[in-house]
């Protein structure tokens, strides 16, 4: 096969879901191909740290900066090249050319814009809302990242269930356990963050409920018998102010640390300095965090709804992320349980191992050709 790959967002959107997965997937392929010829399409002026082989081939395409992630995936790349045996856009088929010479594959990470308008960018909603009605149609295939999304795009776009093809994620090499003393040094020296902390980090959209775990984190301090601050790392999007006065009203604004963006080389550290990750997200098409912290040995609390339980399987604590008191009471029992904790970091680790890159790779493959085989 012949493989062209929009690689737009792993250069632009890396250390976000969509990025990370389209860097991964590209990276992986790497690793696992020897055989098929792969184009993948580039900035000009930007560069992939990764060491291709010879398989791999770099086609430079002219673009402007938008500074907007999504105003620049929207303009199309033109496809040169029509002797591919088929183009694949992993940005949830953002980009898509509007001519077609070979199959089109896009990978459809959720339908969130559709199902909660509201926990969404003003931008992307308008692209998602204009350009996806177009997209599918074009789509000869749609990879998406687990069971749960692949029956929310059938039902928001009634596309064929058999050609829709589910490849999990994985969580970064980067996240493994670290000595917790050197982690939290490294934390305390970069962001000026000491002592215990629960972590929080993703996003700032309503989806991830974090106006939920600041009422449940109220609801905690006067029971525990230890000094412990709640941080909420991320870029602070346009929400942050409403969190931040949340804190204020609660009375626990000493307690609650918003660090902003963590870069990627620190977010390990991050994760190995906390004693609990907490994430009680309403809607994930995947969820990457729960893996990486799970991958880095720490004990992690998630929510029981959408995809989340699918992937995290047995090895979290699950908990009804409307229920802010089963997610105040879940949180004590992991500070205050040792065994429970220690088994939580065990059983997180061997699922977390069980997700890998290269998997994601060969199903991806997998797609490619049933794909084509069924397009021709």
């Amino acid at each position: 096969m012949k493989i062209g790959i929009d690689a737009r967002a792993a250069k632009w959107y890396r250390g976000t879901g969509i990025g990370t997965y389209s860097y991964q997937l590209i990276h992986s392929l790497n690793k696992i191909d020897n055989y098929n010829d792969y184009l993948l399409f580039v900035p000009d002026d930007c560069k992939l740290d990764i060491p291709f082989k010879e398989n791999f081939h770099i086609k430079n395409i002219k673009q402007e900066n938008q500074n907007n992630f999504w105003n620049e995936v929207n303009i199309s790349n033109p496809l040169i090249d029509k002797s591919m045996d088929i183009y694949h856009v992993p940005q949830n088929g953002i980009g898509l050319p509007d001519s077609k010479n070979c199959p089109f594959v896009i990978t459809l990470h959720d339908v969130i814009p559709y199902k909660m308008p509201d926990t969404v960018g003003e931008q992307y909603l308008k692209i998602f809302n204009e350009k996806l009605p177009n997209i599918i149609p074009m789509c000869d295939g749609i990879i998406t990242v687990s069971e749960y999304s692949k029956e929310d795009i059938v039902k928001a776009f009634n596309f064929p269930r058999e050609k829709i093809y589910v490849t999990y994620l994985a969580s970064e090499d980067i996240y493994k356990p670290y000595d917790k003393a050197l982690s939290k040094s490294i934390i305390e020296k970069s962001y000026s963050i000491s002592g215990d902390y629960i972590l929080y980090i993703g996003g700032f959209s309503p989806r991830k409920n974090i106006l939920g775990l600041l009422n449940s984190f109220s609801m905690l301090l006067p029971k525990l018998k230890q000094d412990i601050k709640l941080v909420i790392a991320g870029s602070k999007g346009k929400s942050y102010e409403i969190y931040k006065k949340r804190a204020q009203d609660l009375l626990i604004e000493d307690k609650v640390i918003f660090p902003g963006f963590i870069s990627m080389n620190h977010i390990p550290f991050m994760y190995n300095a906390c004693e609990l990750f907490v994430y009680p997200s309403f809607y994930e098409g995947f969820g990457l965090p729960p893996i990486e912290a799970m991958a880095c040995g720490v004990p992690v609390i998630t929510s029981n709804v959408t995809s989340i339980p699918e992937i995290v399987k047995n090895s979290t604590l699950l908990v009804d992320p409307f229920d802010v008191n089963e997610l105040s009471e879940k949180i004590y029992n992991v500070l205050n349980d040792s065994e429970l904790r220690q088994s939580l970091i065990i059983k997180g680790l061997k699922r977390a191992s069980e997700l890998t890159w290269e998997h994601t790779a060969t199903n991806t493959l997998n797609a490619y050709q049933n794909i084509l085989g069924k397009f021709k």
